[in-house]
């Protein structure tokens, strides 16, 4: 069967292997006799599971031993409830940098618990760039600093890492994580929803640093405090076991591939060529700035609006589909995700340029 090249945002193109995988251990995983998707979450075929992901994911971001790795629910938009119901301590104040829509979303929810600072806001430039790090206004008594390492929609990432001194750093990396190694230590929590560079929707990945685990709200929900997660080894209900076994096979794929270093040379040749394909060309263009250009979600415009439809179509004849651009921004995005092959970026913009040479 032909697959098709999948620039969906999330959910997201998972590695062809892990597919296969999944599929030859569908009706008996490892000589249980049973699927993942029927087992016990407590029982000592799916631990065995949980504790190999987790020991894989840990491996592959060099998570320090001082930082508990919870498997969630919820989606990474309960996260924007969760950081503060957790970590405000009763202070009251939190610093959010707002980016784009998922950092507005995040300040929207964080203003029915606390009082939010807007530190940065890149609306000023119809967020197509990052206010500068010296342009900041942090809150030396702000409980945590919130931002959002790569903007999905928008297409505009940091490439850089805020220093944000004792206050603890909290960063949603649902469609930057895994692209390349990453300095955990320098966070108080990251969150990621998986379904873009993980795995598939359902399971929402959170590390967070010990010494703020345990100062939940006393109105928290069990649900939403991150002790409960971590005492019960994110097992305090019927986890989504299934997201949770793919999300293993995934770790342990880019593992295979060299880990992080290798998917960072990877990801960086993919995003360079498409961004090059782009501005070497008078009918395309990326709205962006180039220093804060994401690597995973490239947004491109057409000259001619009246063509989109048009474009799509064609793509879609030639078996590259979900180019279409977020509604609230429109045009078109590919998003170019650790399983995304080097084959993939290639068709696209040999298709690219075929439709540009029959419509400009």
């Amino acid at each position: 069967m032909s697959r098709v090249y999948n620039f969906s945002a999330g959910p997201a193109v998972l590695p062809e292997a892990v597919l296969e995988r999944a599929q030859a251990e569908m009706l008996d995983w490892h000589g249980s006799r049973m699927s993942v998707m029927e087992m016990s979450h407590r029982g000592k075929e799916f631990v065995s599971i949980a504790e190999k992901a987790e020991a894989d994911l840990r491996q592959l971001l060099a998570v320090p031993d001082s930082y508990k790795v919870l498997f969630l629910q919820g989606g990474a938009s309960s996260q924007f409830a969760m950081v503060p119901l957790n970590l405000l301590q009763g202070r009251g104040r939190a610093d959010y940098v707002n980016t784009g829509s998922w950092s507005t979303k995040a300040i929207a929810e964080a203003k029915r618990y606390c009082d939010v600072n807007i530190a940065a806001d890149g609306g000023v430039g119809n967020y197509t760039s990052i206010p500068p790090r010296s342009e900041w206004t942090l809150d030396p008594e702000a409980a945590y600093v919130h931002y959002t390492p790569n903007e999905t929609i928008g297409g505009v990432e940091f490439h850089w890492i805020p220093e944000t001194g004792d206050v603890p750093l909290v960063a949603d990396m649902s469609s930057t994580i895994l692209c390349r190694p990453l300095d955990v230590a320098r966070y108080g929590v990251i969150y990621a929803g998986a379904q873009k560079n993980i795995g598939p929707a359902g399971l929402t990945l959170v590390i967070v640093r010990e010494d703020l685990i345990g100062y939940a709200d006393e109105r928290t929900p069990a649900m939403f405090n991150y002790k409960v997660h971590a005492d019960s080894g994110s097992m305090y209900n019927t986890p989504p076991t299934y997201a949770w076994y793919l999300a293993g096979l995934v770790f342990e794929w880019i593992g295979q591939r060299g880990g992080l270093s290798a998917m960072e040379q990877v990801n960086r040749d993919k995003a360079r060529k498409l961004y090059a394909a782009i501005d070497g060309s008078e009918f395309y263009a990326n709205p962006v700035d180039e220093p804060c250009r994401s690597w995973m979600n490239v947004p491109f415009i057409l000259s001619d609006p009246g063509l989109d439809a048009t474009f799509l179509a064609e793509a879609k004849e030639a078996g590259l589909v979900t180019l279409k651009g977020h509604r609230s921004v429109g045009g078109m995005r590919a998003s170019i995700y650790n399983p995304m092959p080097a084959e993939g970026v290639d068709a696209l913009i040999a298709f690219m340029g075929e439709f540009e040479r029959r419509y400009a």
